[in-house]
């Protein structure tokens, strides 16, 4: 899977979406469409994630091992790979080294 490398003609939140004591920092990308993103970094480290949006998740950087909620089944994602979350759901993400840079596409 291919991730884009950059957007055109959106607007940027400049105040981070910050959380887990800046462990893990996005913004979010506006879309003249009125869809949203958000790209981010989550550095090394366990954090759990509720959802009211379903969500895709791109890892365009580094990896991650997650489990979604009510699931016992933990995925490695690597760069290049992603995710979908359920709405008014959630998931556990692991960072074991490096930092992982990923977009969230939230998903109508």
């Amino acid at each position: 899977m291919s991730h884009p490398t950059s957007f055109s003609a959106v607007s940027v939140d400049t105040k981070a979406n910050v959380y887990f004591d800046g462990k893990v920092v996005s913004h979010s990308v506006h879309f003249s469409d009125g869809s949203k993103k958000t790209l981010g970094l989550i550095y090394p480290g366990e954090y759990h994630f509720g959802t009211a949006a379903a969500e895709r998740m791109e890892i365009i950087s580094g990896s991650c091992e997650v489990t979604l909620d009510g699931s016992t089944d933990t995925v490695h994602y690597a760069s290049g790979t992603f995710f979908d979350v359920p709405a008014n759901s959630g998931f556990s993400i692991a960072v074991s080294e490096g930092i992982c840079e990923y977009i969230c596409s939230f998903l109508s």
